[in-house]
């Protein structure tokens, strides 16, 4: 069991302290502290040649660090929606952590009005670049079955580290495609920490800000700010119905019927056809049984009650083939259309905020992009007596 504190406190490092960041320095914990220099001579001056993501927060670039070591430099923009709250955020989560599914934080430059991340570099990109529709070139990654049911389960592995094994337990809130990014063997690790948040002790939930991305948020957290672990699992659900139909959540140049992927899901279940939404990429070259049993476990997840939603170890060990998949009192999966609905008519009381994000990759799929939501209630209470179960 992982535990870190809620303060955190500035290691020694070799670089230079800066007079106007002290407060942010002083922040963080038990990280390396770069130079601009050091990391602006690992970019080729940030070239543009270099760069291999860009998103709301910001862009991404690949350096080479002092050794050779091959890196990650996430630079935050200045216009980034990610202040200084949400940079300290990822420091010290991702810094407090270890697992095999989750991204490697090397450190970070706090110096001037620049705040940039080190990660390990991944040669792989995120599942959204390379599965879901922007890798299709003649080096793009062919994702066999095998190489799926591995991704789906790394996941699940990560995910329950962070909610069942870290103390405080730590809901990510924007698990997504564009944020699962993969190694030189497409071992999947979940990044993107900007957005976590840490449950306190004896407390059910978090009542918070919305923020996330729409066609991963969960419903009950996305209308009324109630954050648990549930919101989560519903995410996981839906990247888990994604990885095995090989298509997005949202594709509005499919048929109405089809556009958005739990509707599709659902009624194919009640149809008893859940094969044919498999990805046809697969050439038939796969264990059927097992993909049908694979997008029940989504449904399962994103089931429209929190509480029916199984915890991240029993969806690990559902996936794994340690316990049953048990779809007989399944219900019906809370729909991306009915939050649309909702959205479009509460849009200027709930929404101040839209934009394009991404993790890591270039370019989301030619039919959909990530489109994250960050509310204007920056409430955060807590609610005492803890529930382990959420």
């Amino acid at each position: 069991m992982t535990c870190f504190p809620f303060s955190f406190s500035k290691t020694p490092s070799s670089s230079r302290q800066h007079p106007d960041n002290d407060e942010d320095i002083s922040s963080i914990h038990d990280v390396k502290i770069y130079t601009f220099k050091e990391l602006r001579n690992a970019t080729d001056n940030f070239s543009p040649a270099n760069k291999i993501g860009e998103g709301g927060f910001g862009s991404v670039y690949m350096g080479r660090l002092k050794g050779g070591k091959l890196a990650a430099i996430k630079v935050l923009s200045a216009e980034s929606r990610q202040g200084v709250k949400e940079f300290l955020t990822e420091i010290n989560v991702i810094s407090a952590v270890e697992h095999e599914n989750l991204v490697k934080l090397y450190g970070c430059c706090v110096e001037k009005n620049n705040r940039i991340l080190v990660y390990n570099y991944l040669e792989n990109n995120s599942l959204s670049r390379t599965l879901l529709g922007g890798g299709h070139n003649s080096d793009s990654i062919y994702f066999d079955w095998r190489t799926r049911c591995r991704i789906c389960i790394g996941v699940a592995r990560g995910l329950a580290f962070l909610h069942e094994e870290v103390r405080p337990p730590i809901i990510h809130r924007d698990i997504k495609a564009s944020n699962i990014l993969l190694d030189k063997d497409l071992t999947p690790k979940i990044s993107d920490f900007g957005l976590a948040k840490l449950i306190p002790a004896n407390a059910t939930h978090v009542s918070t800000r919305v923020a996330g991305t729409l066609g991963y948020l969960a419903p009950e957290y996305a209308i009324g700010g109630r954050l648990t672990r549930k919101a989560d699992i519903y995410s996981f659900g839906v990247l888990l119905v994604e990885i095995v139909s090989g298509r997005c959540n949202t594709n509005s140049r499919l048929p109405i019927e089809e556009q958005f992927i739990l509707e599709r899901t659902w009624d194919l279940y009640e149809r008893k056809e859940l094969v044919g939404l498999v990805d046809t990429s697969l050439n038939g070259e796969f264990d059927a049984e097992q993909a049908c049993k694979f997008l029940k476990i989504g449904l399962l997840c994103t089931q429209e009650s929190p509480k029916s939603r199984p915890s991240m170890s029993t969806v690990v060990k559902m996936l794994t083939g340690e316990m049953k998949v048990d779809d007989s009192m399944m219900t019906k999966p809370a729909l991306i259309s009915d939050f649309m609905d909702l959205k479009v008519r509460h849009k200027q009381e709930s929404i101040t905020d839209m934009k394009t994000s991404s993790s890591y990759n270039t370019s989301s799929a030619s039919e959909h992009q990530d489109t994250t939501i960050i509310s204007s209630a920056a409430t955060s209470t807590f609610t005492t007596q803890y529930d382990h179960s959420m």
